[in-house]
């Protein structure tokens, strides 16, 4: 019979947490003096201690040990921790790669994080600009014609607008927009306007501060951070407008939220 500090030497297991574990059922002593209550253990115990530290090693709760030792399947256990741990490792190494690209960039102008957008119902429309700068009356319009169809309809909240460009590459006039607006339910259609449901999307998400004459620098951030991170698109790009000509006076001040879908 070993006395607990020599069972905790054998065992490289503290004399408190051998304690602990006696409290949790997983290792109680052989026997106990019930007059100095002075615990003993005997050397076959040594093997139970050994799996216990090992499970432990590998991030298993108390819980989940106890049930292997009443019989679980172990293996499937370890499966489901292998999960876990492959989600914090992905997390991990995200939040590593935006750290290295904020060292990267001297400036530290773009920052990219990850996020996820609720499933929202939206109305949207299509159409075909001349210039870029036209969007900012025609997105208006867009809103108007869209309560004149459904008077008393209300944006979500928090609200959420963005454009899409499926032309999928850059244009200098004639260019497709659609427009898509979260709402708080579906309403009438008509030519213009369509209600449809976007799923829950993760996206990349950069934040560009300034004229829209350089929001190409932002975009090409972003697709290069993608690429690099092995990042794979799974959508249109989308522009959400925060601040712009409608309430701040100085380009400098506009602010546009660009989000990539990804897988």
């Amino acid at each position: 019979m070993l006395k607990i500090s020599e069972f905790s030497k054998l065992s490289h297991l503290t004399i408190k947490a051998l304690r602990f574990y006696e409290k949790e059922g997983l290792l109680k002593p052989a026997s106990v003096d019930e007059w100095t209550g002075y615990r003993f253990y005997e050397t076959s115990q040594l093997e139970i201690a050994a799996k216990i530290k090992s499970y432990r090693q590998l991030d298993l709760s108390i819980e989940e040990i106890k049930a292997v030792f009443n019989g679980a399947d172990v293996k499937e256990i370890l499966q489901e921790k292998i999960g876990l741990l492959t989600k914090e490792k992905q997390i991990i190494e995200s939040r590593l790669s935006i750290i290295n690209s904020i060292l990267e960039d001297k400036e530290m102008k773009y920052q990219v994080t990850e996020k996820v957008i609720p499933e929202k119902i939206v109305y949207t429309a299509e159409t075909v600009l001349k210039t870029y700068s036209d969007s900012m009356q025609w997105i208006p319009y867009v809103g108007q014609e869209c309560l004149k169809l459904n008077p008393g309809l209300m944006c979500s909240e928090p609200p959420y607008e963005f454009c899409e460009y499926p032309d999928g590459e850059y244009k200098e006039t004639d260019i497709r927009i659609r427009h898509n607006e979260a709402v708080t339910a579906f309403g009438k259609e008509n030519e213009l306007i369509k209600f449809k449901k976007l799923p829950e999307t993760k996206v990349l998400s950069i934040y560009h501060k300034g004229s829209y004459a350089n929001i190409g620098e932002a975009y090409t951030f972003l697709m290069k951070y993608a690429e690099q991170n092995g990042y794979k698109a799974a959508g249109l790009a989308r522009e959400c407008y925060i601040d712009g000509i409608w309430n701040k006076e100085s380009e400098e001040e506009w602010l546009t939220e660009i989000q990539l879908p990804i897988e």
